[in-house]
Parts: C-alpha cells; structure tokens; sequence
C-alpha cells in the first residue's frame, strides 16, 4: 500500500524513513570558508542562522526536529554541501543542500555525473548479490523492487512484471525482490521472513512463493499465515521441518533488515518501488514501464553505465 504521511503544520511533507546520521568532523575546508564569510552578514554556514532559514522556506513548526551537519567539500569545486535531516512523530525526510565557500549562497538540488550514469549515487546503494531474481542474467536493464507482500499496489505490479518481462524481454532485463514490509501491515514482516527462508532452500521456490503470497493475499491474515503457509507446502520441495526451525528462530530476519536498511538510504517511502537502472518509479502502468524499458535498453548499447554488464548468476552458499 502506498504510504504517505503527513506533518500536520501547513502541509508539510516528510517522506523518508531512517534513523539520524550522526554528523561528520568538519573538514578543513569547511573551517576556512566559515573564516572567510563576510563579517556581519549572515552566513548558511552557521548552523543557528541555517535553521532559522530553512525552517521559514519549508513552513517547519517548531515541533520539527532538524538537525545539520557539519559542511564537507562537495564534488563540486567551489562548493561545499550539508545533509539536514527534519522529523516529526517517527517520521524524518533527509536532504542535501550545496552552500558557496563564502556562505552566501544555497543550492538544493542533485549533483549528477556529467561522464556517467546520472543514477549512479542510488545504483552504487543498490546490492543484488544472493537476492531473489527471475529475467535473463547479464541484462542491460535491472530492475530491483522493493515490495511489502501484504501490499494490494504491490500485487499489481508483481502480476506485471511476472507476466510480461521474461515473455517481452528473453534476454534484455532481469528483477530482483527486495523486501520492505511496512510497519503498519500486521503479517508482512513474518511473509518476508518466510520468504528469506524458503529462498534459502530453493532459490526457485522463493518465486512459487512469491506468487502464491500474492494470489492468495486477501485471504491471509496475521493469525491464519501460518496455517495458509503449511497449506502452501504441500508439493513444493521445500522441507518443512527446516523452515519451521527457519522461521521459529527468525533466522532470515537480519536479511530483511538489511533489505530495508538499502530501502531508507535510498528514500523509499512507499511500496512498491522500482529502481530501473537506478532510476527510481513508482507503481507504473505495463505500457508506460515498457516504454521506459525500451528507451533504457536503446541507450545502454552505447552508454553500458548500467544493467550486469557481466553475465551472472545467483548461487548461496551449499546450493550446487
């Protein structure tokens, strides 16, 4: 289910989820443009008077907790940048702003690569190693999706990209499953575990699962998934006993929190979402995505700053 949550105070909007960074030791750099701000102007590079600011550009109550770091060179010559994290009830959204040497000027925006992929600050937080996937290894066009099973938009677009990918595109695109279950959903957690289990036996079965799960997703409750899980077993080749142990012992569920970790270092904030060759999407529509695919696969057999440009293959450890 996509998930918005709002700050009641004129409409603000925080939609990241993550913890606080702790702030990093100002660079030298950093001293000497503070040394060098026009005295009695004010200055972005005090942290008071950068409060202040942002809180009147954003309409921050003063419930909003902000906090700033200390400013570091950027990879812009000329330039240094802070991240200042604004949270409210639980809820936090991270942004990064670009501040002159001398203090006076501020620039909210992204730094891009001119000479390479312009998604390449999410494509390097991006792992697909040992992760479920399905589509041709060694694709120009990865998709990686982060998905919550207990999600009605998820299941839409898990139908999608199942029923049309490996039949449109044999040897161009390859998705992998990544978990976020979200907080509010009272039995996805335990599906992503049980997911992460079966996976781990038979990393083939993850994906009847997976479609199992989502066909049968308005039946399953918090108290039934169990019982509708054994039901599942019967004729899969996956032994019972091990994912009960699997599953008792919450042993895959470091795996989902890394998962979801990569989630809010991307900015993920809702589900389902798709990164296509680190482009980020949301819940997109067969013919739009399509469009989007055969752009991307036009552009890599000249860019190749993207997709497994090595062919490749998922193998976990113990597994021939």
């Amino acid at each position: 289910m996509r998930r918005r949550v709002w700050v009641l105070t004129l409409g603000l909007s925080l939609l990241a989820w993550g913890a606080p960074q702790a702030a990093s030791k100002k660079a030298p750099a950093a001293k000497k443009a503070a040394a060098a701000a026009v005295p009695g102007e004010k200055s972005a590079l005090n942290k008071k008077h950068l409060e202040d600011y942002l809180r009147h550009m954003y309409l921050w109550a003063p419930q909003v907790q902000v906090e700033i770091s200390d400013p570091t060179p950027s990879p812009v010559k000329g330039l240094l940048q802070t991240a200042v994290r604004a949270s409210f009830g639980g809820v936090s959204d991270q942004i990064t702003l670009y501040i002159s040497s001398d203090g006076r000027h501020i620039l909210n925006g992204n730094v891009h690569p001119a000479a390479d992929n312009p998604f390449r600050a999410d494509l390097d937080k991006l792992t697909t190693s040992l992760q479920p996937s399905f589509g041709a290894p060694g694709a120009s066009v990865v998709m990686v999706v982060f998905s919550d099973f207990q999600c009605p938009h998820c299941r839409e677009e898990a139908k999608t990209l199942r029923e049309n990918i490996a039949k449109t595109y044999p040897t161009q695109a390859r998705v992998y499953f990544k978990d976020y279950p979200l907080a509010n959903h009272d039995w996805a957690r335990p599906a992503a575990i049980a997911g992460r289990c079966i996976f781990r036996q038979n990393p083939l079965g993850f994906w009847d699962y997976h479609d199992w799960v989502f066909d049968k997703q308005g039946e399953i409750t918090a108290a039934n998934f169990r019982e509708k899980l054994n039901g599942f077993l019967k004729g899969q080749e996956i032994d019972p006993l091990q994912l009960n142990r699997c599953l008792e012992k919450r042993e895959t569920e470091p795996e989902v929190e890394k998962s979801m970790a990569e989630a809010r270092a991307l900015r993920v904030n809702s589900t389902p979402t798709l990164f296509l060759n680190g482009r980020k999407l949301g819940n997109v529509a067969w013919p739009n995505l399509k469009q989007i695919i055969d752009r991307e696969i036009e552009y890599q057999k000249t860019a190749k700053n993207a997709g497994e440009q090595e062919c490749c293959s998922v193998k976990l450890p113990g597994v021939p």
